[in-house]
């Protein structure tokens, strides 16, 4: 028998090899003529389908699709340009019973519903991993760590949204579905052997009907280094230049942070700029379009300083969820105590799992839980309410112990 010597510490990493397309090159899918025969091969193929797609995300404003992948057993891998053939329900239809293999599936599913695409039953590659406990969750580090294998990179931040996409963006697009139906099996086996593939279907069944987050009238907050602007003038200022930027970068589908960065707008709220040239002499002004719509950033800031002192913006809108666990052991003592009792009990949980807590239960829930606990506090009183917080089945059975613990204040070793 050989033996293969250790490696020693420190020594490099064999490499990998390199993932290739087995059959061969992909179709290409340009026209309903192609859609309506890829369809039909599809409807005619076996087993589920890996499906992935590629956004202009960092070039657009808008989140669509513009490259759709998919690959089937029978059927071979196809890309399906949406630019030229915007309604994939056909292809949706001729699918409609298998189920679908997506990396990070809530990053695709929103941009596949706008052309007509959405999954009955789904698989989601990178939330198998993360429910197993694995540190490298990219497809990338999945193929390496259970295919052994390495997947080409290289061309996930490039723009789609230009035509004609080169030869390296297309095999890029086509190698990201070739290994989703293997690493499927391959993780599925190992959610079985580990006793968590009812949970894992469980967290895929959620991800089915899911929903991205509406944007807000306060999205304006999420401004990049905000945290340096502290008054009430400065927040309506950055709001009007945010607003501005947005309404552009909407009308000419352009990525905001490409018309004028967020540094760009913090910068000129704190130089207070008397004048459109010392404006376009603030930091962040004199690249891509910053410099080219002078006018209207200055429009906007001038809108933000002439506003009256009643229209100024409030520090924070008020929430309808607790404040921050950092302020709880002066304003609320007691749910402090709850909150400290069950964080520890489900990083406990999460520890012997080996898995992150937030996986187990989310962090607003429990914040929620231990700042107003449920009137009801008996077993299905708690389970009532953690269900109308969005927690799943095996969330409740996993987490209740210890929540009912920390809510009775009770200590507990679970």
């Amino acid at each position: 028998m050989n033996i293969e010597p250790a490696e020693e510490p420190g020594a490099a990493p064999a490499a990998l090899t390199p993932l290739e397309l087995r059959d061969g090159p992909a179709h290409m899918v340009a026209s309903t003529e192609h859609l309506a025969a890829y369809g039909q091969a599809m409807a005619q193929g076996s087993g589920p389908v890996g499906i992935d797609a590629e956004r202009a995300s960092g070039y657009r404003y808008s989140q669509r699709a513009y490259l759709v992948q998919l690959r089937r057993e029978g059927a071979g891998t196809a890309l399906v340009d949406p630019v030229s053939v915007p309604d994939l329900s056909p292809l949706d239809a001729a699918i409609a019973d298998a189920e679908w293999i997506l990396h990070a599936a809530t990053q695709d599913l929103p941009c596949l519903a706008e052309v007509g695409m959405r999954p009955r039953k789904l698989f989601d590659t990178e939330v198998a991993a993360r429910l197993l406990g694995r540190e490298r969750v990219s497809l990338a580090g999945l193929v390496a760590s259970e295919l052994d294998r390495g997947l080409a990179k290289g061309q996930g931040a490039t723009d789609w949204s230009l035509r004609p996409l080169t030869a390296e963006q297309l095999r890029y697009a086509a190698l990201d579905v070739e290994p989703l139906i293997e690493l499927r099996d391959v993780l599925t086996d190992e959610l079985a052997a580990a006793g968590r593939l009812d949970i894992a279907h469980e967290e895929f069944d959620h991800l089915v009907g899911f929903q991205p987050r509406e944007r807000g009238p306060d999205e304006w907050r999420r401004l990049s280094g905000m945290h340096k602007l502290r008054k009430p003038r400065q927040w309506a200022i950055a709001r009007e230049m945010w607003q501005a930027r947005d309404a552009l970068a909407e009308r000419k589908d352009i990525a905001p942070g490409r018309l004028l960065p967020d540094s760009a707008i913090v910068a000129a709220v704190l130089a207070e700029p008397t004048s459109l040239s010392a404006l376009l002499d603030t930091s962040g002004f004199h690249g891509r379009g910053a410099g080219r719509y002078g006018r209207t950033w200055w429009s906007a800031l001038e809108r933000g300083r002439s506003l009256a002192d009643s229209d100024l913006p409030d520090k924070a809108p008020r929430s309808d969820g607790p404040p921050p666990p950092r302020s709880w052991a002066e304003r609320n003592p007691p749910a402090f105590e709850r909150f400290q009792r069950a964080r520890s009990g489900i990083a406990d949980i999460a520890e012997s799992w080996s898995i992150a807590p937030e996986l187990l239960i989310a962090p607003d829930t429990v914040r929620r839980m231990c700042w107003e606990p449920p009137v009801d506090r008996s077993e299905q009183g708690l389970r009532d309410t953690l269900a109308s917080y969005g927690a799943r089945p095996w969330q409740i059975d996993t987490c209740l112990p210890v929540l009912r613990a920390a809510l009775a204040g009770e200590v507990t070793s679970e």
